[in-house]
C-alpha cells in the first residue's frame, strides 16, 4: 500500500467524472426537449409551421449556447482545482 487508504486510481476517477458528465448532459438534453416542446408545440400536425420552427430553433440554440458555457465553465472550475473535485455531485 502506498499510504493513501482508500483512494482510487487518477485514471478511474477521470473515467467515472467524464462519465457522469455525459449522464448528467444527456439529462439536460432529454429535459430541454421536453422544455422546448412544451413551449413551442401548439398543435401537433404533419409539419412544422414557421412560427414552430423558429421557436424550436431558438430554444435549441439557447440551449446550446447555455450548455457550452457551462461546459467551459466546468472545465475552468476542474482546472483551477488541480483535477478531480470532491464537491462536484
Amino acid at each position: 500500500m502506498d499510504g493513501q487508504g482508500a483512494s482510487a486510481d487518477p485514471q478511474l476517477q477521470h473515467f467515472i467524472e467524464i462519465e457522469s458528465q455525459k449522464q448528467r448532459f444527456q439529462q439536460l438534453v432529454h429535459q430541454m426537449t421536453e422544455v422546448c416542446w412544451e413551449k413551442c408545440m401548439d398543435k401537433p400536425g404533419p409539419k412544422l409551421d414557421s412560427r414552430t420552427e423558429v421557436c424550436f430553433v431558438n430554444c435549441v440554440e439557447r440551449f446550446i449556447d447555455t450548455s457550452q458555457f457551462i461546459l467551459n465553465r466546468l472545465e475552468q472550475t476542474q482546472k483551477s482545482r488541480g483535477g478531480f473535485s470532491e464537491t462536484m455531485d
